[in-house]
C-alpha cells in the first residue's frame, strides 16, 4: 500500500512552485520576457568567478577517482575546517571542523537539525511570516509546528504570543533572519530578548530549548547594514546555512549545520547528523561541490542588483498606495494586498501577467510576496503592468507627492 501521508500532500502542493510552473507555461505562450514572474526565489546573478575557477581547477588537476569518490558521511574534513575558520574570522566564534556538518542546502541542514534536537511529538515554534516549507520539514521530523502570529507592522518577534506558546512540550524554536518573506532583519535587541527568554524557560522546564537559525540570506543586507549573527546571543544554537544565495548556486545544493561549541551535546550533534543521514538517504553533498565551495567560502556573487530592485519596487508600491515595509535584506518584498483576500488579489494580477504569491501559506493572510531576484530591466518593465493592474482593479490609489515624501522619511 502506498504511503497515505505523502499521497495527501499531493493535495497541498507548494503554491510558490505552482505559480512558477504557471509562469513557465505562460512564457511559452507570450515569451517569458513578457511574464513578470515574482514567484520563485531563484538567484538571478551568476556565481562568482572564484567558485567557477575552483571547480574547473579541481576537475583539471585532481585524480578523478578520488575527486568523485564518496566523501565521509560527516563531510570532508578540509572543507569543514575552512567553513569553521571563516565563521570564526567573521563572527568571533570558536568553531572547529567537529562542529560543522555539510548538508544539501539550508533545507537539508534544517531537516538534520530538527531530527537531532527534537523528539517525535515535541513542538517546534516558528514565527509568522515564515517559509511555508518549514511545516513539512518539522512534520517530517515527527515534531509539531507551533506558529506564533506575526507582529505587525514591523515583523519582529511577537514576544507576548511567544511566551504563551512556550511550554515544556517545546523542543526547539526556528527563526529566519533576514526573513523570507518579509525581508526583515531581527535586531540585536530582538535576539537578546529571545536569548534571555529561552534561557529562562530552558531552566524552568529542565531541558534545553534549542534555537535553529535559518540563515540563507545572511549576505544579502541593504543600506550598508549588517545581520547580527544569532549564535553569538544564545549558546544552544544550530546555524543552518546555504550557499545558494551568497554564491548563486542553488542547484548545487550545498550548505551546512554549524553547532555552537557551547551547545549542550555539542560533540554529539554532528555525529548524530551522520546517523540521521543513514535513515534519510542524505549521504552528504557532492565531493566536488564541497571542495569548490570551500575555495570560495568568503566570496559572494555581485548581490547589489537586489538592492537596486528593492528600491525600484518599494518606490513603486508606496506610490501606488500599498502598505509595505522597506526590506532590510533578502530579495523579497511583502506588501499588504489591496483587498482582504490576498489569494483573490494575486489571481486578478495574473490577467496582467504579474505572478505574485499570496501569503496565506506564510502565516500572514492578506499579504503577498514578490521575489525580485530577476533582471532589473524586467523589474522596470513590470511597473506599468503593476500600475495598470492597481488602477483598473482598485482605482487610483496613488499618493500625492507630499504624502510620498513623508512616507519615504519614515
Amino acid at each position: 500500500m502506498i504511503n497515505r501521508h505523502y499521497l495527501s500532500m499531493l493535495q497541498n502542493k507548494s503554491v510558490i512552485r505552482e505559480l512558477s510552473e504557471y509562469a513557465a507555461r505562460r512564457g511559452e505562450e507570450i515569451g517569458y520576457d513578457n511574464v513578470y514572474d515574482y514567484s520563485l526565489g531563484n538567484p538571478s546573478v551568476p556565481a562568482p568567478q572564484g567558485f567557477t575557477d575552483a571547480a574547473i581547477r579541481l576537475l583539471q588537476t585532481q585524480e578523478p577517482v578520488a575527486l568523485h569518490g564518496y566523501s565521509p558521511s560527516l563531510g570532508l574534513e578540509s572543507v569543514k575546517e575552512k567553513v569553521a575558520q571563516s565563521l570564526n574570522r567573521r563572527f568571533g566564534m570558536n568553531y572547529t571542523a567537529a562542529h560543522i556538518f555539510p548538508a544539501t542546502g539550508a533545507a537539508g541542514a534544517i531537516a538534520h537539525a530538527l531530527r537531532a534536537v527534537t523528539e517525535p511529538g515535541e513542538e517546534v515554534v516558528v514565527f509568522a511570516p515564515f517559509f511555508p516549507e518549514y511545516i513539512p520539514y518539522i512534520e517530517g521530523a515527527g515534531a509539531k509546528a507551533r506558529v506564533v502570529p506575526a507582529q505587525f507592522p514591523d515583523f519582529q518577534i511577537n514576544f507576548g504570543a511567544l511566551e504563551e506558546a512556550l511550554s515544556p512540550a517545546v523542543g526547539a524554536v526556528l527563526i529566519n533572519s533576514p526573513n523570507n518573506p518579509s525581508g526583515v532583519v531581527y535586531t540585536k535587541e530582538t535576539l537578546e530578548r529571545l536569548s534571555s527568554l529561552l534561557t529562562e524557560k530552558s531552566a524552568e522546564y529542565s531541558h534545553p530549548i534549542f534555537l535553529l537559525s535559518d540563515e540563507p540570506y545572511r549576505e544579502i543586507c541593504f543600506d550598508g547594514g549588517s545581520v547580527p549573527y544569532t549564535a553569538l546571543f544564545y549558546p544552544n544554537t544550530l546555524t543552518c546555512y546555504s550557499f545558494s544565495k551568497s554564491l548563486s548556486i542553488p542547484g548545487e545544493r550545498i550548505g551546512y549545520v554549524a553547532v555552537h561549541p557551547d551547545c549542550e551535546h555539542a560533540q554529539e550533534i554532528v555525529p548524530m547528523c551522520g546517523q540521521i543521514s543513514r535513515g534519510t538517504g542524505h549521504n552528504c553533498p557532492s565531493s566536488l561541490i564541497q571542495l569548490a565551495m570551500a575555495e570560495a567560502v568568503d566570496e559572494t556573487s555581485d548581490l547589489s542588483v537586489y538592492e537596486t530592485n528593492r528600491n525600484l519596487l518599494y518606490e513603486a508600491l508606496t506610490e501606488l498606495g500599498f502598505t509595505v515595509n522597506r526590506p532590510d535584506g533578502t530579495f523579497y518584498i511583502f506588501p499588504k494586498a489591496l483587498e482582504e483576500d490576498s489569494v483573490a488579489f494575486c489571481r486578478k494580477a495574473l490577467a496582467y501577467d504579474l505572478i505574485l504569491v499570496p501569503a496565506d501559506g506564510f502565516g500572514a493572510p492578506g499579504y503577498f510576496r514578490m521575489a525580485y531576484c530577476i533582471d532589473t530591466d524586467k523589474v522596470r518593465r513590470s511597473l506599468p503592468a503593476l500600475q495598470e493592474f492597481v488602477r483598473e482593479e482598485y482605482g487610483d490609489r496613488s499618493l500625492s507627492e507630499k504624502q510620498h515624501e513623508e512616507n519615504k522619511g519614515k
